[in-house]
């Protein structure tokens, strides 16, 4: 198991692994604290929402209803594939569950599927899965005549994939609602592959790198110039580069507050340059070697340094 990841961190690896990301008012501070525990989580859990359209059900997640009080998870993926943020912290997204699926979800010693789930929320023996996992509920109506687009079962795949890969997890860390509890059936419908489809795309994205289309076709035409400068690599910064994009780098650096310069910013890699990104990566969460001020994909993704 592993500690929950700090919010900016959070968008930061979603971003890196290709998400469309919107963030809702409040979202970083907006849990269930004082309500049971959130952590160490051991994996990510997939829902279906019983309901229709982005704005009401991203309003009803973040808010809940009578009896069962927000927020109802930590995004709502929309049809489109987009992700809402609403939440950070604990959430009444997975309720009690059986232990023996847990147990398997922290070794990750299962097979196909986990062990078939006999327990539930008020059942003796139940535990608690809004500790232990993050919560997607994804827009569908659950009656399974509501079809899910591919859009939004790549998005799945892809923020499952994000947090496995932040904390070094295998795709057998992904589990379904219906996985979890003997009186849940989501998620699933037309266009729903099945949780067991959906770990084997996780698993094949971990070994791919991230934001990588899971089977990209050849351009007929050159791509029109990203809007940022794509990852240079580690390697980059350690050969001491002179660079202009060490200047914009250094500039996003400034202006995130990160930076620790006493002149410049410039195009020469300097001691200065690589404490204010270590500045940064600690402002993202990273903390001990993965602070070291020297960039990572993930951090390098969030940081959205121009193009040169």
């Amino acid at each position: 198991m592993a500690t929950p990841l700090a919010p900016d961190r959070l968008v930061a690896a979603l971003r890196a692994e290709g998400v469309t990301v919107v963030e809702h008012d409040g979202w970083r501070t907006h849990n269930r604290s004082g309500h049971g525990a959130w952590g160490p989580v051991a994996g990510v859990m997939i829902h279906h929402t019983v309901s229709t359209g982005t704005d009401g059900t991203v309003r009803m997640c973040r808010d809940g209803y009578a009896g069962l009080p927000g927020p109802l998870c930590h995004g709502v993926i929309a049809k489109d594939g987009t992700v809402h943020l609403i939440a950070n912290g604990r959430a009444n997204h997975a309720g009690g569950g059986d232990p023996s699926v847990l147990q398997a979800v922290i070794t990750e010693t299962y097979g196909e599927r986990p062990p078939a789930p006999r327990v539930h929320e008020g059942v003796a023996g139940a535990v608690d899965g809004n500790a232990r996992f993050y919560g997607f509920e994804c827009v569908n109506l659950g009656d399974g005549k509501d079809v899910w687009p591919a859009a939004q079962v790549e998005a799945i795949e892809r923020v499952a994939a994000a947090l496995c890969r932040a904390h070094g997890w295998g795709a057998r860390s992904v589990i379904g609602h219906l996985e979890w509890s003997d009186w849940k059936s989501d998620p699933k419908g037309p266009g729903m592959p099945g949780m067991p489809t959906v770990r084997q795309r996780v698993q094949q994205r971990l070994g791919k790198d991230p934001a990588k289309p899971a089977a990209p076709n050849p351009p007929a035409k050159p791509a029109p110039k990203p809007s940022y400068e794509p990852f240079p690599g580690t390697d980059f910064f350690r050969r001491t580069p002179r660079s202009p994009i060490l200047t914009a780098m250094g500039r996003r650096l400034v202006a995130e507050g990160c930076g620790r310069y006493r002149s410049g910013p410039g195009p020469q890699w300097t001691e200065a340059d690589r404490q204010s990104y270590a500045a940064w990566q600690r402002k993202l969460g990273f903390t001990g070697s993965d602070a070291d001020g020297w960039p990572g994909p993930a951090s390098w993704a969030a940081l959205h340094v121009p193009n040169t």
